[in-house]
């Protein structure tokens, strides 16, 4: 009779023991992710880079996670944030290791990316913030150097169709809809000293010299800082010419990325796109190539002395975090519905 009792004994402390083991290993739920791409310094309490007001506000005192493949994850209180790293490739890889990763439960996850970026010339100024409907690669297809072209002043970019599918990410449209409604009216600020800039560097134009505001657009995704009028012309094109919806607006180096490891998988219809300008596509101001990036430049979009964006860097982070908190709380609340939940990632 003790031996019964004592095997009775194990076997109800061994299942015991596997049900706190389950019980351990049921995957955080996770409500909303952000994917800035990078930090200038500190993740608080220094100058801002992309992750920082929103670190702040809802990650300070919560857990961080080692994920292979993409670094440290941050959670509390359903919350996540993980520095992507620049580019496509970087941005692809993180994005898939994060969501990949069975400690965590994406399932009802809307995805924001989120950072700063070049605007298009003659639409936008700095300090805008954009909720993008659609992002389209700028790599893909055939691109010649102009010096190959019998015209200098033809097009460098040709689309090829069959890269339609691989460069074309169209967002959600009732998302991105319900998305921009809910920010439209976010009061954005700028300072006087980019505004003075704007309005030298484009001769004082109407659209330079108006005041920010939220917008929605289409991205240009490139895996190079490229800049200037015929890159100008070249984004338009490429966005014109894949029939997206919304203009041009907007140039940077991972939306494309994260939004094609979206689809992979299973989780398109929670994507969500919201960067700000820091700077204009066009060399402004006399600026050349070569005295802009060159050797001895030392430029940087950040700093307040920047050729390039003036001191709008830390205000247009301000505005980025005033239109991702508004959305970012909605989720939170409820107000843009939970995802379908059919395919949780990595099964």
């Amino acid at each position: 009779m003790k031996k019964v009792l004592a095997w009775l004994l194990a076997f109800l402390l061994l299942g015991g023991a596997a049900a706190l083991g389950e019980a351990e290993e049921t995957p955080i739920p996770i409500r909303v992710l952000l994917l800035p791409k990078f930090e200038v310094g500190e993740l608080s309490g220094d100058f801002p880079g992309e992750a920082q007001y929103y670190y702040e506000a809802y990650l300070a005192g919560g857990e961080a996670y080692e994920v292979p493949g993409a670094g440290t994850l941050y959670v509390k209180d359903g919350v996540a944030l993980c520095l992507t790293g620049m580019g496509k490739v970087n941005a692809a890889i993180t994005t898939a290791a994060v969501l990949t990763d069975r400690r965590f439960d994406f399932s009802a996850a809307y995805v924001i990316s989120t950072g700063c970026a070049g605007s298009a010339m003659g639409t936008t100024v700095m300090g805008d913030v954009f909720v993008i409907s659609e992002a389209v690669d700028y790599d893909l297809g055939h691109r010649v150097d102009s010096r190959e072209l019998k015209d200098p002043e033809g097009t460098t970019w040709f689309r090829d169709p069959s890269f339609d599918d691989a460069a074309v990410v169209r967002l959600d449209p009732a998302l991105t809809e319900a998305v921009y409604a809910l920010v439209r009216d976010v009061p954005l600020e700028t300072t006087e000293r980019t505004r003075a800039f704007m309005a030298a560097a484009f001769d004082g134009a109407a659209w330079a010299v108006r005041d920010p505001r939220v917008l929605r657009g289409t991205t240009v995704t490139g895996d190079n800082y490229w800049k200037g009028i015929h890159g100008h012309n070249s984004a338009a094109q490429i966005v014109e010419s894949y029939g997206c919806a919304d203009p041009y607006a907007l140039t940077e180096m991972e939306d494309v990325a994260v939004g094609r490891t979206l689809q992979r998988l299973g989780m398109a219809d929670r994507y969500i796109i919201i960067r700000d300008s820091v700077n204009i596509d066009v060399f402004m101001a006399g600026e050349t190539p070569e005295h802009l990036w060159g050797p001895d430049s030392g430029d940087q979009l950040s700093s307040e002395e920047s050729v390039e964006s003036a001191d709008i860097f830390e205000t247009a982070r301000k505005n980025n975090f005033a239109v991702g908190s508004a959305v970012i709380d909605a989720i939170l609340r409820g107000e843009l519905g939970t995802p379908d939940p059919a395919l949780r990632p990595g099964t």
